[in-house]
């Protein structure tokens, strides 16, 4: 079969792309996804238990994990990754961040020529249907839902109101005018309270066009390469005894399997580090040393809390619980919008700093890491997430075979630069300074964790380097820039390779100041402008 354009994976921004580049009926379409369809209830439906369930589900999740380092010793770390149409969209709590202006001002001045904040801010207007109307930051005519929960457990609002008690900014709106200060998160659901990935937004809608052909469980062999020219793809059907199938690309090949996904897939087809490539026997196409590395990622930790109200979500005392989650199956009622991540913002580690470097998120459930010991929420409490969101360490993506279905080692290199440990102890502190307002005085209980032993900077220190885990903001193994370890081009072209683009929160040269969500649908809607434009 042969196509116009072959898309490399449904997720975030895969779906973006297939909807942008089939909009015109000239354009033949194809979009390749290694995991099924999303039409499951468990995507769909936004209560708790179903999130946890996704979090680590086989059937739509990679379940990747990452490597320790002599910081954080050998334990392993669960990066889970979304493995259906809509990627990681369809499996993320759904708060709906952009990062701060300055985060895209710096890819410009390194070189990456129209990605400066106000050439990006179109991009993030286009896709958006902002509840709150439009205005100077926000649109409303596009097909990716932004609203506002309609439920928040009385512990969350206490910590908001804690927040301003302790001194921390009030705002809005932190994908506006002003970056700094907390509230209420906006989230990606309809106003029915729906799941609204990038699938739904973007892809589902259009299925039905007739130059659009969607492949789930494709699984990606190698690019089709020959004279550095990009020309198809070949996958294994996992639905047909992993037989072998070749596509063929009359204009182009675009990478959007993640920033796991879309380096490896290089890797395999022999475009990457040489003596990488040499040492697992692959064809050196191009010798493209950046390819995997420049890995980057919001280090996190938490701080749990026992709730003594018995009114945040947990499984006793029962009748509340029972309450809460009728709300989600009410019929003809209102609408009952809700995740469980609700609160937060950007605070400073310190005054001297210019730009918020740390995000809380507060959840009214006594939980761990990706809900780890599903037992924690039989009692009442609540956690609050501490998450550095502008890391100096960098790790790297490499293979471990020359087998597709070996997944490449991951080494997140967390606190190879100590600045952001230095940061997230500061962090704590201040943390535990919100807890410890007056305003939380009838929900905290007790501190769990890190726990009344752990007080000195050195103990918060230590705490942090063994509990510290991904937050699930990848970003960056093929940067996009203009120096010798880039892999794009500003047009997000592979160097040295015709016909390729690689386009997804892999090429960020660094990683954007929020949750990763929403600015990799904005490289989407950006990348299928340039390709439709002949840029």
């Amino acid at each position: 079969m042969t196509y116009d354009y072959i898309i490399i994976g449904g997720g975030s921004a895969g779906c973006v792309l297939a909807n942008r580049l089939s909009a015109d009926s000239k354009n033949t379409v194809c979009l390749l996804e290694a995991g099924p369809s999303d039409d499951s209830s468990f995507i769909h439906n936004c209560n708790p238990t179903n999130m946890l369930f996704l979090m680590n589900s086989k059937k739509y999740n990679w379940k990747y994990y990452a490597e320790g380092n002599s910081k954080t010793g050998t334990r392993k770390f669960y990066w889970p990754r979304g493995k259906t149409l809509g990627g990681s969209s369809a499996i993320n709590a759904m708060i709906y961040t952009r990062g701060h202006s300055s985060d895209f001002d710096y890819w410009a001045s390194i070189g990456s020529t129209g990605w400066d904040y106000n050439s990006i801010l179109p991009y993030f207007k286009k896709s958006e249907r902002q509840q709150r109307g439009a205005d100077e930051y926000h649109g409303i005519d596009g097909e990716m839902n932004v609203v506002d929960p309609t439920f928040h457990f009385p512990v969350s609002q206490a910590f908001l109101d804690a927040c301003e008690e302790a001194g921390l900014p009030y705002n809005h709106d932190t994908n506006g005018a002003k970056y700094e200060g907390v509230d209420f998160f906006q989230i990606n659901q309809t106003p029915e309270g729906r799941r609204a990935s990038s699938a739904v937004s973007f892809l589902n809608p259009i299925k039905h066009r007739e130059n659009l052909t969607v492949i789930n469980y494709a699984h990606i062999r190698r690019l089709l390469i020959e004279n550095k020219k990009t020309f198809g793809v070949e996958y294994f059907d996992m639905k047909d005894n992993k037989n072998i199938v070749r596509l063929e690309a009359k204009k182009e090949v675009i990478l959007s399997a993640g920033v796991i996904g879309s380096p490896q897939i290089l890797k395999l087809s022999g475009i990457g580090p040489k003596k990488e490539l040499e040492k697992f026997g692959i064809e050196v196409i191009h010798d493209l040393p950046g390819v995997g590395e420049n890995l980057q990622d919001h280090p996190d930790v938490i701080i749990r809390c026992r709730d003594k109200s018995g009114t945040s979500m947990a499984t006793f005392p029962w009748p509340y619980m029972l309450k809460f989650l009728s709300k989600f199956y009410r019929k003809n009622k209102e609408p009952f919008v809700y995740t469980l991540t609700d609160a937060g913002g950007y605070v400073k580690s310190d005054p001297s700093v210019e730009v918020p470097d740390l995000q809380f998120q507060f959840a009214a459930v006594r939980m761990y890491p990706h809900g780890d010991h599903l037992m924690t929420p039989s009692k009442a409490g609540f956690v609050l997430h501490i998450c550095h969101m502008r890391p100096r360490s960098r790790g790297r993506i490499i293979l471990q075979s020359a087998d597709p279905f070996v997944d490449p080692i991951i080494e997140a290199n967390y606190f190879d630069d100590e600045f952001e440990l230095d940061a997230m102890v500061k962090g704590v502190k201040i943390g535990r300074k919100v807890l410890a307002q007056k305003a939380m005085e009838s929900y905290l209980k007790r501190e769990e964790a890190p726990g009344k032993d752990v007080q000195t900077d050195e103990e918060i220190r230590q705490f942090i380097l063994s509990h510290t885990e991904t937050v699930y903001h990848t970003a960056s193994s093929c940067k996009m820039g203009v120096d010798d370890m880039s892999v794009v081009d500003p047009q997000l072209k592979v160097h040295g390779i015709a016909n390729l683009r690689v386009i997804d929160s892999s090429i960020m040269p660094t990683i954007t100041g929020s949750n990763i969500h929403g600015p990799t649908v904005m490289i989407a809607e950006k990348g299928a402008d340039m390709i439709l434009n002949g840029d």
